[in-house]
């Protein structure tokens, strides 16, 4: 196959590229800056593509986009995520219906923020969207394709949860405080994490650009989500280290746009399940959390 990849070299975009790569399919980069062979430059903020570097590809792959814990939640920066990705995925959409070969996939980022923070409520695909900053972003970003799917192109919209992996993401940055015994549930705990490892996420991603049947709305995360402060004994369990603090509330109310970033990260509740990736036949290498760390820290 010949693939197309924005955010390519972003943490899952690698991974993806590396996988694709490995296994003898042609990665096209789509890239802001650099020379690297066979790539399309594009500027989402100026409205450039060059659209001719699209045409015949099998699929595109958009993980593009500011990222979410990339700095406080201040309104410049929550303007700069939510124009990230709704105006980068709206050119990239609009380029791909116009061309004369278009690619017959488009797979297309968003997060399970869109489902917003819903306590205990198990979430699929077919749930509601929330109320909040981050699904607001989410409604926007996913709606931003709708040129593709006019097109006839078949559209899929990966809704990640938290990716695991000991070279990057979130797990990555907790590593050093865990590893020291400073590992923290965030309140009492309570609230529902969905992960999935960096493995188990390419996997999903080149099932979905493979399966004729896949559209629309798919959630990326393993089928079965923790609370935070299972996650926080999984991982201390892994690395043999205590794990007895706790992340006081009133971290959520802290200025500057912190308090958000930090409401958002890590005292909202998503309990989401993989309804349509498992009706479609995919099946999961690290399905249960313990397992997964097992294997994710174990190539440190």
């Amino acid at each position: 196959m010949d693939i197309a990849i924005t955010g390519s070299t972003g943490f899952i975009g690698r991974a993806l590229a590396a996988s694709l790569r490995s296994d003898g399919h042609r990665v096209v980069p789509v890239v802001r800056s650099g020379s690297e062979p066979g790539s399309v430059r594009w500027d989402p903020t100026t409205g450039a593509i060059e659209p001719g570097g699209l045409e015949g590809l099998d699929g595109v792959v958009h993980l593009a986009g500011e990222g979410i814990a990339s700095g406080p939640w201040t309104d410049k920066q929550r303007e700069r995520i939510r124009a990230s990705r709704e105006q980068g995925t709206r050119l990239l959409a609009r380029t791909l219906a116009g061309l004369e070969r278009p690619p017959s996939v488009l797979i297309s980022g968003s997060a399970i923020g869109f489902y917003g923070d819903r306590g205990d409520e198990v979430l699929t695909e077919a749930s509601a969207p929330g109320d909040d900053f981050l699904a607001h972003v989410c409604l926007d970003w996913e709606g931003a394709t709708a040129p593709a799917e006019e097109a006839g192109i078949r559209t899929v919209h990966i809704r990640t949860g938290i990716v695991l992996d000991a070279k990057g993401g979130a797990l990555a940055k907790q590593l050093p405080a865990f590893k020291l015994g400073a590992g923290a549930k965030a309140g009492n705990g309570s609230q529902w994490m969905s992960w999935i490892t960096l493995q188990d996420e390419v996997r999903a991603i080149r099932f979905a650009l493979e399966q004729a049947a896949v559209a629309g709305p798919v959630n990326l995360t393993a089928p079965q989500p923790v609370t935070n402060a299972q996650f926080t004994d999984a991982v201390g369990e892994a690395l043999h280290r205590p794990t007895f603090l706790t992340i006081p509330g009133f971290a959520r109310k802290a200025p500057f746009g912190i308090g958000g970033l930090v409401e958002s990260l890590l005292f909202s509740s998503a309990r989401v399940t993989p309804n349509a990736l498992q009706e479609a036949g995919f099946a999961f290498d690290h399905p249960d959390l313990g397992p997964a760390l097992a294997a994710v820290l174990g190539s440190r």
